[in-house]
């Protein structure tokens, strides 16, 4: 997303803007609910201080104090920002999995898993597609 876009970017954006911002990476993921291969996203064992925005619609997402390093190949985070992010019930290839979007424009990040006993304080693990957000340092 540039700072040149004078479209709305939310739930209502259609497809065909969507197409025009995102790379073909992005929206396979965002809008197409794609998951990129394991280990092969930038943030995967990425650290630094700041916050996680969606890469479509510049939403804050989560904190770099609740990433953590889960071994699963994507980018783990224990809890988003409150608000953020919306759960889907996903009964995608014959298994039942927590879907999560970004709350404002729908975009698909990845799952989110809980009970796998990580050392965490929500017992939560939401694994999420480095393609799906976008780094912002803190200032």
């Amino acid at each position: 997303m540039t700072s040149e876009t004078k479209v709305q970017l939310d739930k209502s954006t259609p497809e065909s803007e969507w197409k025009k911002i995102l790379s073909t990476e992005q929206y396979q993921i965002l809008r197409q609910k794609g998951t990129e291969p394991a280990g092969s996203g930038e943030y995967n064992k990425f650290k630094g201080e700041g916050e996680y925005n969606c890469a479509g619609c510049g939403t804050p997402l989560y904190t770099s104090e609740t990433k953590f390093d889960s071994g699963c190949g994507w980018p783990a985070f224990y809890a988003e920002i409150p608000g953020a992010v919306e759960r889907h019930v996903d009964n995608a290839f014959g298994m039942r999995r927590v879907e999560i979007t970004c709350a404002k424009c729908g975009g698909h990040l990845g799952h989110v898993f809980e009970g796998e006993k990580f050392p965490t304080p929500t017992d939560q693990r939401h694994c999420v597609n480095s393609r799906s957000i976008k780094y912002q340092p803190k200032e």
